[in-house]
């Protein structure tokens, strides 16, 4: 994963570049990703923190951009989607996803993604029964958990 770096005091960057967020501090974070930065690799699920679609990495932590402001970001490092691959190649999760269909729809697969990296930096290798709870905020309408919990076994086995 690419290093962050600090944003200028008041703002925060997202993938390593800093970003203003003025004007824009009680919009909801995924509403400023997609409308203002053109990331739309998170998505807008349920807009309650139910569904884990709009997942973003922030300060290294999971966190759902749907309940939370631009604003409440200020000095923090913002990692969504598209920050995943560096030089524009997949990280061994994505690639892993790839390899075992773990991608159905595609709706949940950003959100499920930034989960997963979450994951295995926390615990580069995780039982079953680890992925499948700390996966539990991630809601996949096509049931493809099967393969979204091999894709992620086999990305910590080949990490």
């Amino acid at each position: 994963m690419p290093e962050l770096e600090s944003a200028p005091d008041g703002d925060f960057s997202v993938n390593g570049n800093p970003v203003d967020a003025t004007g824009h501090d009680g919009r909801p974070l995924v509403e400023f990703l997609r409308d203002v930065l053109n990331l739309t690799g998170t998505k807008i699920g349920c807009g309650n923190g139910e569904c884990g679609a709009c997942t973003v990495l922030v300060d290294g932590a999971a966190m759902c951009s749907c309940i939370v402001t631009a604003g409440s970001m200020r000095g923090s490092d913002v990692m969504t989607v598209e920050g995943l691959a560096s030089d524009g190649r997949l990280t061994a999760l994505q690639e892993s996803f790839m390899r075992n269909g773990a991608l159905q729809c595609g709706f949940c697969t950003p959100g499920m993604l930034m989960s997963a990296t979450e994951l295995l930096l926390r615990n580069p290798n995780p039982t079953r029964q680890e992925i499948v709870h700390f996966m539990n905020g991630n809601v996949c309408r096509c049931t493809g958990y099967a393969q979204i919990v091999e894709a992620i076994e086999e990305a910590a086995r080949h990490g």
